[in-house]
């Protein structure tokens, strides 16, 4: 694991964390690089996913709502591919005052993280933070966990690695813990998988993306965000050991699924 860094007692900050708007592929690009979350990408990030992930508030209020559900006083609560700390927010606001847990967030990208530690900063997040950068890809030592969290996170794993990834998050997980997973999926076959495209390019359209954005960003995640279908993932969670597995949310090729010891 590389070096940790923590956020202890943060209180409310003067800044507000700045969001710009996404137009990272709005004007033509002659050669489209594999989509990353460097510095480009953290900028925008926010108002991506509210303009890119269909009810993406209402799936964190349902995120949140469900953690609150399993998470333990005394464990972490730990989100693995936390990007800009939404979710650590959320969860931070609807969990008990007086429920002492501590929050633990995970990503490959520092410049995600900067901005991670800004908006816990500035929305006065009231439980320990320890956010530490590393690429889930490799060995992910956990313990002591009731709730984990995969927010749109796995479908950027490499496929070779998910198992190992949830084993590890199945391992450190105590008993009676969560593992709630949200996922871009595949339609179960191909005129459904078309149709469920079809509506999402409509939706993004609706949020002011051209379809030279659309198809640039396409092109960008095609090598990047890899998707399986519902029932695959959903094998997945059960080789892995988790008992029992439910589906909270779906929206064409859209899917959240709540998973248990």
């Amino acid at each position: 694991m590389s070096p940790t860094t923590q956020t202890r007692g943060a209180t409310r900050a003067d800044r507000a964390v700045p969001t710009d708007r996404d137009r990272l592929y709005s004007e033509t690009r002659g050669r489209i690089e594999d989509f990353d979350f460097g510095r480009d990408t953290a900028a925008v990030f926010d108002d991506m996913l509210d303009r890119s992930v269909p009810q993406y508030r209402v799936i964190q209020e349902m995120v949140a709502q469900l953690a609150c559900d399993f998470a333990r006083p005394g464990t972490a609560v730990v989100d693995l591919g936390c990007s800009t700390a939404t979710s650590i927010v959320a969860l931070d606001r609807l969990l008990p005052a007086d429920l002492a847990v501590r929050f633990v967030g995970i990503d490959s990208s520092e410049e995600m993280l900067a901005k991670a530690r800004a908006k816990i900063a500035e929305r006065g997040v009231r439980r320990p933070v320890d956010l530490q950068c590393a690429d889930l890809n490799g060995s992910l030592p956990l313990a002591g966990v009731s709730v984990a969290l995969l927010v749109l996170t796995l479908q950027f794993v490499r496929p070779l690695q998910r198992e190992r990834l949830l084993r590890d998050v199945r391992r450190g997980l105590v008993d009676g813990g969560a593992l709630i997973l949200v996922e871009k999926v595949l339609g179960d076959t191909p005129l459904f998988n078309r149709l469920w495209i079809d509506h999402y390019y409509r939706f993004k359209e609706s949020n002011g993306y051209t379809r030279l954005e659309i198809a640039q960003k396409r092109e960008a995640l095609e090598n990047v965000l890899i998707p399986y279908r519902l029932d695959e993932n959903r094998e997945l969670l059960a080789r892995c050991g988790f008992s029992q597995a439910d589906v909270f949310f779906k929206w064409y090729n859209f899917c959240g699924v709540v998973a248990t010891t």
